[in-house]
């Protein structure tokens, strides 16, 4: 399913949002820039900054293997992976924005993609893919819109049904959850969680976080009304 606009509109500017997309932009700009280059630039760049279970655990104590926990959320892997990412992110990240506000949102944002990685990490320690794009602290993102907002209309493209469908936000998130726990799923009772080249659990972690989060927001009153 493809969302393609929420029937609920963001009353101010998603200054934050905007901003987080035009960051993931240009990065991978300078990502394809460095593949016209060839000779390994992007290969490098990619590895350096990508973030891998297996080498943040050894090198724990290692300031640059932390440093990715933050840079591998700006790094994509091809022009259909950005782009989905931040269409999912304007889709549901504006009023969720809205929401909680610019600053508390940025460290939302945030926290949420460290919480993705910390799952995945957990699931696949020993992995030695690397793990890179947003899609990890977007998720957390979607679990704060199925918190805040259960009762939105998001309109869908569902080809193999009907061409456009409005479905209600909490069922297309917990459909779109349940998606991502039975890969997940799929690939640890397969003994492929380490190699998989989707971070199933990732997804997984960051939904799951951005509830806790918004739960917890909403219970120390920091949700706009």
């Amino acid at each position: 399913m493809i969302p393609l606009w929420d029937s609920h509109p963001h009353k101010r500017a998603p200054v934050v949002t905007v901003t987080l997309i035009l960051a993931n932009l240009v990065v991978f700009g300078y990502e394809a820039m460095l593949m016209l280059q060839g000779g390994g630039a992007l290969e490098a760049f990619v590895t350096r900054h990508a973030l891998v279970p297996s080498r943040l655990i050894a090198g724990w104590s290692e300031q640059e293997q932390w440093l990715t926990l933050g840079s591998h959320m700006f790094l994509h892997g091809s022009v259909a992976h950005v782009l989905g990412n931040c269409w999912f992110l304007w889709i549901f990240g504006n009023n969720v924005e809205c929401k909680l506000g610019h600053v508390r949102y940025l460290l939302f944002y945030v926290a949420g993609g460290l919480g993705a990685a910390a799952l995945q990490i957990a699931v696949a320690p020993s992995a030695t893919v690397p793990m890179i794009g947003a899609s990890g602290a977007i998720s957390a993102v979607l679990g704060a819109y199925f918190i805040l907002l259960p009762t939105a209309w998001i309109v869908t493209l569902v080809p193999w049904i009907v061409p456009i469908l409005p479905v209600p936000a909490f069922l297309f998130l917990i459909l779109w959850f349940a998606l991502q726990a039975v890969n997940g799923f799929g690939v640890l009772l397969g003994g492929t969680a380490g190699a998989s080249g989707v971070a199933w659990w990732a997804h997984a972690g960051g939904f799951l976080t951005g509830v806790c989060l918004t739960l917890w927001a909403k219970s120390n009153r920091w949700v706009r009304k």
